[in-house]
């Protein structure tokens, strides 16, 4: 691990014992500079020196994809060995990468309030999704970008790709590829939104659940003592939205490597929370997509977001959504 200061963190108070509280990230540029947001804003707020120490996580040096890989803690399982050993006091991670079983000792400390979830194309020539011509490579690593994406567009053919937002973005313009499709949040904390050609809005494609959403986690008998100032950057919205997705995933004993969108929004003004999910066949042909909406006792009512996407999960279970996921990780694993 390497510890680098986050940035206007030197002039605040300490930790109590007088040293930087460590924060653990992967190396990754995207995850370097999302750590360093939710450092800047703690230390905004608490005063409290952040240090980032950066870790290697299995999914960053394995060459395997990660549809092969099952998805499920290949980016999260080093940042949690170095919490339960005491080597980090709190870790960031992108929210859509941890699995929905909590892991024994930690909990969710704070879910910061969320970027644009949407997902972004980035191609050719500016051109729009619309105008890509037919047989155009669009690259993507996500099963459900390229379910819901094949719905969309039967006609195109898509590219299972690796690699940060800088390598698939450089398959585009070496003209490996038409395009490529990415998180827009994450585009954005890397500095690349001057690519995005065109923006996929919740009704064309759901993202992925807790999609542009951080989630900060540390030792579960931390957080009430020497930690309790993490929950300085929690935003109760955010995180009952994020709980009532990766109900919906829970639920349909899915992973982040499903071809499932789900997408929440609190609606402050009425009280209510609505949850848009959808699952697809991997070449789009069919799909289960449903809504519910609930009103929520306050912005932070994780009972009733929790009930919300176990209740739309099951209807959409009961429709055959389990069935679709179940076929999916089957071709997945078929050599």
């Amino acid at each position: 691990m390497t510890g680098t200061p986050a940035h206007g963190a030197s002039d605040h108070g300490t930790s109590a014992d007088g040293a930087p509280a460590r924060l653990g990230t992967r190396r990754s540029t995207m995850a370097t500079s999302q750590s360093r947001m939710v450092a800047d804003a703690i230390t905004e707020r608490t005063g409290r020196v952040i240090e980032l120490e950066l870790i290697t996580s299995f999914g960053d040096v394995t060459k395997a994809h990660l549809t092969q890989l099952g998805g499920t803690g290949v980016f999260v399982n080093a940042l949690r060995d170095e919490l339960h050993a005491g080597g980090v006091d709190f870790a960031v991670h992108s929210l859509k990468d941890l699995p929905t079983t909590p892991a024994e000792g930690l909990v969710l400390a704070a879910v910061p309030e969320r970027d644009d979830p949407r997902d972004a194309l980035c191609a050719r020539d500016g051109l729009k999704f619309a105008d890509l011509p037919a047989g155009a490579r669009i690259g993507t690593g996500s099963p459900r970008r390229v379910a819901q994406l094949a719905a969309l567009r039967p006609d195109l053919v898509y590219v299972p790709i690796r690699g940060n937002a800088e390598t698939r973005l450089g398959k585009v313009a070496s003209g490996e590829l038409d395009a490529v499709v990415l998180a827009y949040a994450g585009l954005g904390r890397v500095g690349r939104t001057d690519d995005v050609t065109d923006v996929f809005e919740p009704e064309q494609m759901l993202p992925a659940p807790g999609q542009g959403a951080l989630a900060v986690e540390c030792s579960a008998e931390r957080l009430d003592g020497d930690l309790a100032y993490l929950a300085s950057v929690d935003h109760p919205a955010t995180r009952a939205e994020v709980v009532a997705e990766r109900t919906v995933l829970a639920e349909l004993e899915a992973g982040c490597a499903a071809p499932v969108g789900a997408y929440a929004q609190y609606d402050a003004e009425a009280g209510r929370l609505r949850l848009r999910a959808a699952v697809v066949s991997t070449d789009g042909s069919e799909a289960v997509r449903r809504e519910r909406a609930v009103d929520l006792a306050s912005p932070g009512d994780l009972a009733a977001a929790t009930a919300l996407g176990r209740d739309l999960a099951r209807q959409m279970i009961a429709e055959g959504a389990d069935r679709i996921v179940a076929e999916a990780f089957a071709e997945r694993d078929t050599p």
